[in-house]
């Protein structure tokens, strides 16, 4: 299984090249070099475009391709059989249908790639890592490496300390970069006390409910809770609504007129009262004395 590098970096170089030249110095010196390793760092995938593509290129290169192996197949047909003629043949009919084939897979493509490339991974930086027993060894031995040799010479310090190890935690009290040190920052002055206004507070300095109270200095902090009101007695008797008739409606002027169809009104006859002792049907017979 993979695992990443490990070890102190004691060179840095732009080019693989270069990399494997100072890595051949080392070895040309006796040095250990199982204990060394080259890194590539920022990997990047790299198309390198050769050249346009027509169909006369393509066909020259599928008949090449073609022809290879046909011939391969009549060095088979020669070698079995012993007649030189198979040769020829394999040689032609393989470039032939090397042609066709690549001709149509071109066509096909509709002209959606018109060019050759090729791809290769490549890296920004190519460091080289050794053991940390032997990185000063291998450090010093570079050093001296010739330019001409070499190409670049080796940094005198480590262009990255240590690979593949963890780094120690900062130790306590030790100041963090970026961070101030005591005595830098300015202490803040505390805030005023804020008096309470007499308009919304009572005399003993409790809140006065039912009155706006003013807006909170954002420097006082979060205001402070409110007292809730005191709930009343629930067996006290509560004042029933006062209900008030409606009026009435009364009729429109039109209805309250008389209706006048040209009949003469009925004049009205005068009730008779009766006395006590009348019944109904004797109005106006004479009272019975007490006499038979």
């Amino acid at each position: 299984m993979p695992t990443p590098p490990r070890g102190d970096a004691i060179a840095s170089y732009a080019t693989y090249l270069e990399a494997q030249r100072a890595v051949d110095y080392l070895s040309d010196n006796k040095f250990a070099v199982e204990v060394v390793t080259i890194v590539g760092t920022d990997l990047r995938m790299v198309e390198r475009v050769t050249g346009r593509l027509t169909y006369g290129r393509v066909a020259l290169a599928g008949a090449a391709s073609g022809a290879w192996f046909g011939l391969f197949v009549g060095l088979l047909l020669y070698m079995f059989s012993g007649q030189g003629g198979y040769v020829l043949t394999g040689l032609g009919i393989g470039a032939g249908f090397g042609l066709l084939f690549s001709v149509l897979s071109y066509a096909l493509t509709q002209g959606r790639r018109d060019f050759t490339s090729q791809s290769q991974i490549v890296a920004s930086a190519y460091a080289i890592l050794c053991a940390p027993e032997r990185a000063g060894e291998a450090r010093q031995m570079l050093s001296r490496m010739p330019e001409a040799a070499g190409g670049v010479r080796a940094p005198a310090a480590p262009a990255n300390p240590t690979w593949g190890t963890p780094q120690p935690p900062p130790a306590q009290g030790a100041p963090q970069a970026g961070a101030a040190g005591p005595g830098t920052e300015r202490e803040q002055a505390p805030a005023p006390a804020r008096t309470p206004d007499p308009r919304w507070t009572t005399p003993s300095g409790e809140p006065r409910y039912g009155a706006m109270r003013p807006t909170p200095d954002p420097q006082d902090g979060p205001a402070a809770p409110q007292t809730p009101p005191v709930p009343q007695d629930a067996s006290a008797p509560r004042p029933r609504p006062r209900r008030t008739r409606s009026a009435r409606r009364r009729p429109p002027p039109d209805r309250r007129r008389p209706r006048d169809d040209g009949r003469a009104a009925r004049p009205s006859t005068p009730r008779r009262l009766r006395t006590p002792g009348q019944r109904r049907g004797q109005v106006g017979a004479a009272p019975r004395t007490g006499s038979s």
